[in-house]
């Protein structure tokens, strides 16, 4: 990966114009196509498999009447009048106009039986059935309905429409949202003193940001799209997509004060900082589209469409921003440097060291590290405590969906809700349903009767305005008034206590029942949610331990990450807690209703504050790790790691706290609850854990934090993620030479065995195009594993290593496919069961991926085989060896047949090198020398199908064997000796042991 970042950030900063044009007409496009095919958002909250969305949907087959969206249409008549008397005529008439809505089925008059008027005779509520859900209420209809409302209000009444039917809204977007964006750009302009490193971030956010959200609009032309699920990519994208940038500006401008001309600086700062990026990117991705975990749709979604800005702001970041590097070039060279970095020093040493700031900062920076060490335990006491103090109301956390009480403060829908709280009660906002399978009962009107009776003492049920079956008599339905709010806990209490009566009835009236409607699928949806959370948070947590395990090979680190995440979540809970539900600082940050918090914002907030917390700590540790490694003591390396990347990460946080910040002052209030809790979130992580727990944390274990167990050190893959395999391919571009490199070079290198113990003394290789090694050693020794570490296919070894120019073992993809394995036992051995003919059009068909080869092709191939080995035969004069026969089978082959197919086969990919282990197989001593005469011919710059020449330099070719084997002179040999001492993980404190026997020229022989 580091290497195509490498390229393309090249190629971006060479031909910036063209990337520039080429992103602004992707976004343009989208935008366009997704003005024209998106159909808006919605806040239907679907569960599929909860009872109560089973029920509804029941419902819409047999008694579609009841299962559609109600609107509510509240009228105050004027002070002269009353609802009763001189209001009358008026308002029956606005019931007639209303049934003529397109899709209205039912109108309830307030002077109908179950109508409602208020006590004082003032205020009446007409209640509208439309035939479908809420979802699918067109606004067209919406606005039918406060069209012919409007028509009363001329006439001097006082008119709101509300109802299910008006909880669908668009993303609630303000001003304010900028606010975010102003004071992150602030930040920049503070961290870099320079107004175009501050800006580049800015723009590149907001494309790949503008990006993301027509994408997300336009998708709503297809599937069902939360109003939250676009603010929530708006607020994570723009938050990581300025963070991401200035990490990549940083690097830029880092390397052009090292001297760096542009292009090469933009190409390594793409490389290295761009592969960090990517792997924060990747990680918060994944932690969005864990939302899936609960099984439910519309959470599933905003995970996806959340994860779709996160992709889009680091494709802008390493694509975008590498040309808009080329646009000003120079120009964003610092104005002081400090002297350039230490040799091998990789992406987190520079990255992140903050070489701007000055002495004063730097200063600072280390007495407060050095403050948090000096009493370690006491600092993670504090810490703690501390925390867990800010977590505490988290014990009051209560989750309910939005209902049009959660609408802006002054609109239609929450202008009903309120006079329907105020003169109705509560309840009329949230009715219940009781779904009723009454198909077996002989009397359905009299069962639902009954039924509505039962009900009706049930406690927590303040009325039943309507108890019938259908037309058809098979199903019932029974609505019902709670006491209390949908909101609330009584009415979630009520919802439970019915479905706990449902085996009563069914006993008595051979009946099945289920709690629906609208307000039972909220409170399903939001017990769905709550249930999902520890689930949820296990999976989590274990994502968080493997990642970091495998970035620091170690065990503590991530446990302590671990633990501080948990910590960073509970204060992001308490604070959103205190806030919205205890109604701490309401007033000042524009909270108007105080109550339960959305469903869905525990999983959010623990997903997107997951991935922001472990770039956090990569960030932070990492570089600590880096000065471990250099052998600086475990605390020393905590405070120079700390210093070194204090100030970008601060930095990085504050933006991100900002932008945060600004949505909790915005208007839809349910993205405020979400926002407050991802600032309070990162700035307590960032601040509070990452640069005060964990540097305590790990200056009290020592040298015990970066020590990761033998037997698991076998098991955890080495990832790159700062791209130091592009920085240390700078490094060692011109080695072992400059222009065209060896076939096969190593210096002090030795295979590691399962124990990460050597295997054998270092050896030094240089092997050029067209030359033959042969590898000795005794049984055990490690011939193999050198083989197969040549060619790619193992990487636990020390020491350097270019193969075909490509350094090992970050370039291991491109090594396999310049470098051909000959037949090697347990890793590619030739199947006995298969014929010659058979082996043979299967390499052919992998290496040109066809799916069948030519007869003629794999005939050719064999001819020429049994020419050259014929040739060999004769030149040897050994006249035992027999041609292959293409019906023969592998298990009849003599070891030099075999052999010698082996090395046929692994030429036909036209490799650069050849590697055939244990040719010592072949014992009988004419075999042996017609076998390598058999090699001199096969790997001849000849065409192995044809037997043609190609013009083309041989490949080199590396063997192995047991030590005294006969070969030509000209056979370069290399021993292995196992080591006898202890690994000590420094290859060059090691003999190295190599043994030529011939000039180390080519090859030279007669074709």
């Amino acid at each position: 990966m580091a290497n195509a970042l490498y390229r393309w950030g090249s190629a971006a900063f060479g031909h910036p114009w063209r990337v520039i044009v080429a992103w602004l007409a992707v976004v343009l496009s989208v935008g366009v196509i997704s003005t024209v095919v998106s159909a808006g958002t919605s806040n239907t909250f679907e569960v599929p498999g909860t009872e109560s969305q089973s029920a509804l949907e029941a419902l819409e087959r047999t008694f579609p009447e009841v299962a559609g969206a109600t609107a509510q249409v509240v009228v105050s008549v004027p002070d002269s009048t009353m609802v009763s008397d001189g209001a009358r005529r008026d308002i029956r008439a606005l019931v007639r106009e209303l049934r003529t809505v397109e899709g209205v089925v039912q109108v309830l008059s307030p002077y109908a039986e179950g109508g409602l008027i208020s006590g004082d005779e003032r205020t009446a509520l007409v209640q509208v059935q439309f035939d479908v859900a809420a979802a699918q209420v067109s606004q067209s209809q919406k606005q039918a309905l406060q069209q012919v409302a409007s028509e009363l209000t001329s006439e001097g009444y006082t008119t709101a429409v509300g109802g299910q039917a008006f909880i669908s809204t668009g993303p609630g977007l303000s001003p304010t949202e900028a606010l975010g964006v102003v004071v992150a750009l602030l930040i920049l302009l503070v961290t870099f003193r320079a107004i175009v490193p501050a800006v580049l971030p800015v723009i590149t956010s907001v494309v790949g940001v503008g990006l993301a959200t027509a994408l997300t609009m336009g998708a709503t032309g297809w599937i069902d799209v939360s109003s939250t699920t676009p603010l929530l990519g708006l607020m994570v994208g723009l938050a990581v997509g300025i963070d991401y940038a200035l990490f990549l500006v940083w690097r830029y401008r880092e390397l052009l004060g090292e001297g760096l001309a542009g292009q090469e600086a933009a190409a390594r700062a793409n490389a290295t900082a761009g592969s960090a990026v990517v792997f924060a990117g990747v990680t918060v991705m994944t932690a969005l589209l864990a939302l899936a975990v609960p099984g439910i749709p519309f959470l599933r979604t905003m995970g996806v469409f959340a994860a779709l800005a996160v992709a889009t702001a680091v494709a802008a970041a390493v694509t975008l921003l590498p040309a808009f590097l080329g646009v000003f070039g120079g120009r964003l060279l610092p104005a002081r440097t400090s002297p350039g970095c230490r040799p091998g020093q990789t992406l987190m040493t520079r990255l992140r060291r903050g070489r701007n700031a000055s002495a004063h900062t730097r200063a600072r920076q280390g007495r407060w590290v050095r403050a948090v060490i000096r009493w370690p335990a006491a600092t993670i006491v504090v810490c703690v405590v501390g925390l867990g103090v800010l977590a505490y109301p988290a014990v009051d956390l209560r989750l309910a969906l939005p209902d049009t009480g959660s609408a802006e403060l002054g609109s239609s829908e929450r202008t009903a809700y309120d006079l329907i709280s105020a003169e109705f009660g509560p309840g009329y906002n949230a009715p219940l349903l009781v779904y009723a399978d009454i198909l077996s009962t002989t009397d359905p009107q009299r069962v639902m009767r009954d039924l509505g009776e039962e009900i009706a003492g049930v406690p927590g049920v303040a009325e039943v305005v309507l108890a019938t079956p259908n037309e058809r008599g098979d199903t019932g339905v029974v609505v019902l008034i709670p006491t209390s709010g949908g909101s609330t806990e009584a009415t979630a209490n009520l919802a439970r206590d019915i479905r706990d009566r449902s085996t009563r009835w069914e006993e008595r009236w051979g009946i099945n029942s289920a709690v629906t409607g609208q307000t039972a699928v909220q409170i399903d949806a939001s017990a769905r949610l709550f249930d999902a959370l520890i689930p949820f948070g296990l999976l989590v947590v274990s994502v968080c331990l493997a990642l970091l395990t495998v970035v620091f090979r170690s065990v503590l680190i991530p446990l302590s990450a671990a633990a501080g995440y948990l910590l960073s979540v509970g204060a992001a809970f308490g604070a959103v807690v205190a806030v919205f539900e205890w109604g701490w600082f309401a007033d000042v940050l524009g909270v108007e209703r105080t109550g339960p918090v959305i469903s869905f914002l525990p999983i959010i907030l623990m997903g997107v504050l997951f991935g922001l917390a472990m770039d956090y700590h990569i960030f932070l540790v990492s570089r600590m790790k880096e000065d471990h490694a250099r052998g600086a003591a475990a605390r020393e390396a905590v405070i120079s790691g700390f210093v070194g990347v204090a100030p970008v990460v601060a930095a990085a946080a504050l933006i991100m706290a900002s932008v945060f910040a600004a949505f909790v002052l915005g208007e839809d209030v349910t993205v405020k609850p979400i926002a407050l809790g991802l600032a309070v979130g990162v700035v307590v992580d960032a601040f509070v854990v990452r640069m005060t727990l964990i540097p305590a944390v790990l200056a009290l274990v020592g040298e015990q934090a970066w020590r990761l167990p033998a037997r698991l050190d076998g098991l955890v893959p080495h990832v790159d993620v700062e791209g130091a395999a592009v920085e240390e391919a700078m490094e060692l571009r011109s080695w072992p030479r400059p222009g065209t490199p060896p076939a096969v070079a190593a210096q002090g290198l030795t295979v590691l065995d399962e124990d990460r113990e050597a295997m054998f003394d270092p050896v030094d290789l240089t092997v050029e195009r067209g030359q033959w090694l042969l590898v000795e050693g005794t049984q055990g020794v490690g011939k193999t594993s050198l083989l197969l570490t040549l060619a790619g296919r193992m990487a636990a070894f020390e020491g350097r290593l270019k193969v075909s120019g490509h350094l090992l073992p970050h370039e291991r993809v491109a090594v396999r496919h310049r470098v051909s394995l000959a037949e090697f036992a347990l890793v590619n051995p030739l199947e006995e069961a298969l014929s010659v003919d058979q082996h043979i059009a299967e390499r052919l068909g992998s290496a040109s991926l066809g799916l069948w080869v030519r007869r003629r092709r794999v005939d050719a191939v064999r001819d020429s085989l049994n020419d050259l080995v014929h040739d060999a035969a004769s030149a040897t004069g050994n006249d035992t060896f027999e041609a292959l026969a293409g019906d023969c089978l592998v298990s009849q082959l003599t070891p030099l047949q075999r052999l010698s197919l082996g090395v046929a086969l692994a030429g036909l990919s036209d490799p650069d090198v050849i590697v055939v282990d244990a040719i010592d197989v072949v014992r009988d001593p004419d075999d042996l020398d017609t076998f390598w005469r058999v090699l001199d011919l096969l790997t001849s710059p000849h065409d192995v199908a044809t037997g043609s020449p190609t013009g083309r330099a041989a490949a080199a070719i590396v063997l192995s064997a047991q030590p005294g084997l006969l070969a030509p002179d000209h056979v370069r040999r290399c021993e292995l000796v196992a080591t006898r001492r202890p690994r000590t993980g420094r290859a060059a404190d090691r003999t190295t042991t190599t043994r030529p026997t011939a000039s180390p020229g080519p090859v030279s022989t007669t074709r």
